[in-house]
């Protein structure tokens, strides 16, 4: 595989952990060989500003590929060997970044290294021909290629985007807008109950949601501002919710509040503190002083709805969400005792394989009544929805204030989209 020019420092390129998901999205290849520049020395400390090369043609890339040849044959094991001759495919790294800088380098506590980066991406056929595009990520150095959190952000007052771009002008963040791939079919699983949630909106009570895996709170931000929701957020690195509020713009206040624990755990002492009203002498004390959960005490009303976004720390298995711990029929069982008796649960899934998809099925059909899904469209992401009660097929769709706001601030393809498993 050819490193891109000027990207070799990216820890896609130069980690361990980002040469074995580069090698594990290489599907029949079991030996990989990267080839690239020297990282550049800079004299400064100021980061350096990636800008893709352009395309210097095939005839280029045809000598290119004839110069490096020889040493790859030398590095081949002999089951390349195909008629005699050394079959060897060249591999591109491609995607939609134009250019990209550094904005922060930090350790979280249980995440590792993570970078905070402003991007230019590609435009699509959804973004509008006249305008650019700039993005912020997160991204953890153990997963490298997964994008933790990406917001749309915008130049700040005064400055056009036609005439400046990455590096040379200070950004917002735009957070009236979900660009991350699978969080806008996430929020359009809230039609499923639609007419609940407007009638608990029309009798003055905001709906309440749950998020286990903060990131940079997009969603969270979403949900309170776009929704009217009431959110709790709980994410496992403090690190991360720092990162979250300086740069992406999460602001706690009286709806969203977030907290530093074991999302499962903090499921669970939900769980144990509802049904502590119907069995007194249940645990509920146990779990309590296992986790900083101090900003989510005095929560006593059950989820409306809890979405999950949570993958594998273990890059060996590759990118996998949500982890086999979550999919446990206690965790399941915890999460319905915790939802409203018309709530759902929304995970947020990305299966290694078929086999992984179908057990995670069994294991939440045995828990809940109905299951749906959203293909995110992406080949990786799906939308997984478990409602607490059955749903119908329309009454939870049926016109209303709240679906119709929800068509306003995202895509109703998504809506549209979501079939019964």
């Amino acid at each position: 595989m050819l490193v891109p020019q000027h990207r070799e420092t990216d820890w896609i390129f130069s980690t361990e952990s980002g040469h074995m998901q580069l090698l594990l999205n290489s599907p029949g290849i079991s030996r990989l060989i990267l080839i690239g520049n020297l990282p550049p020395i800079t004299a400064d400390q100021s980061p350096a500003i990636y800008h893709r090369p352009t395309y210097d043609g095939a005839d280029s890339r045809a000598k290119l590929e004839a110069s490096l040849t020889p040493l790859l044959i030398a590095l081949s094991p002999k089951s390349s060997l195909v008629d005699g001759f050394f079959d060897i495919p060249f591999l591109s790294y491609e995607d939609n970044v134009i250019c990209s800088v550094t904005v922060k380098r930090c350790v979280g506590t249980r995440v590792g290294e993570m970078l905070v980066e402003d991007v230019e991406i590609e435009k699509t056929g959804e973004i509008e021909c006249s305008k650019r595009e700039f993005r912020r990520r997160l991204r953890f150095k153990r997963m490298p290629n997964l994008v933790q959190t990406e917001i749309r952000i915008v130049p700040e007052r005064g400055f056009g985007s036609d005439c400046l771009g990455i590096g040379e002008v200070e950004f917002r963040p735009d957070l009236g807008v979900l660009v991350h791939p699978y969080l806008a079919p996430m929020v359009a699983s809230l039609s499923l109950i639609g007419c609940y949630l407007d009638e608990r909106i029309r009798s003055g009570f905001s709906p309440k949601a749950l998020c286990v895996g903060v990131g940079g709170g997009a969603l969270l931000g979403f949900l309170r501002t776009q929704l009217g929701f009431e959110v709790i957020g709980v994410e496992v690195d403090e690190g991360v919710l720092r990162v979250a509020r300086q740069y992406f713009g999460l602001e706690d206040d009286e709806l969203i509040r977030v907290c530093v624990g074991d999302g499962i755990e903090l499921i669970e002492k939900f769980a144990r503190q509802f049904d502590e009203r119907n069995s007194p002498s249940s645990g509920v004390h146990e779990v309590e002083n296992e986790m900083d959960s101090d900003n989510v005490d005095g929560f006593d009303t059950k989820f409306d709805v809890i979405m999950v976004d949570l993958d594998s720390s273990d890059v060996r298995n590759g990118i996998i969400a949500p982890p086999l711990e979550f999919a446990r029929k206690p965790v399941l069982l915890n999460a319905r005792l915790a939802l409203c008796s018309l709530g759902i649960l929304v995970v947020n899934v990305i299966p290694p394989s078929s086999s992984f998809y179908e057990t995670l099925l069994l294991e939440f059909r045995e828990v809940f009544h109905e299951l749906y899904e959203i293909d995110v469209g992406n080949g990786e992401n799906f939308v997984l929805i478990a409602s607490a009660s059955p749903i119908g097929t329309t009454s939870g769709r049926r016109e209303n204030s709240f679906l119709k706001n929800l068509k306003l601030v995202i895509s109703g393809e998504y809506v549209d989209s979501i079939r019964k498993i």
